[in-house]
């Protein structure tokens, strides 16, 4: 992370964005949701881990040597696999639509 000088003269970072403000959390609940205040479903929790990651995997693009952000991708990743995995034995149909809306492998 690079600190730099505002015009008042506090620091200030470049790499200050958050990964997910509340509407764009927002967004992608009300797109994966199944019904009004659904945040808890396994396509609703896939699909918010796998906005982090993304945004995580383009952090690394340009911090390669951030190691303990890369731990928590890793965890994260593991989660999104359990759900995932948890989802196709439950049900078959609601995984496969999953994973094409995500554009995710498998």
């Amino acid at each position: 992370m690079e600190l730099g000088r505002s015009e008042d003269g506090t620091q200030t970072s470049e790499d200050t964005a958050v990964v997910m403000d509340t509407d764009q959390k927002k967004a992608v609940i009300d797109a994966h949701a199944k019904h009004e205040g659904d945040t808890g479903s396994p396509e609703v929790q896939v699909a918010l881990l796998t906005a982090r990651i993304t945004y995580l995997t383009e952090h690394f693009k340009s911090h390669k040597k951030d190691f303990h952000s890369r731990q928590g991708l890793l965890k994260l990743v593991g989660k999104r696999r359990n759900l995932l995995n948890y989802l196709r034995k439950t049900d078959v149909q609601r995984y496969r639509a999953l994973i094409d809306k995500l554009g995710l492998r498998k």
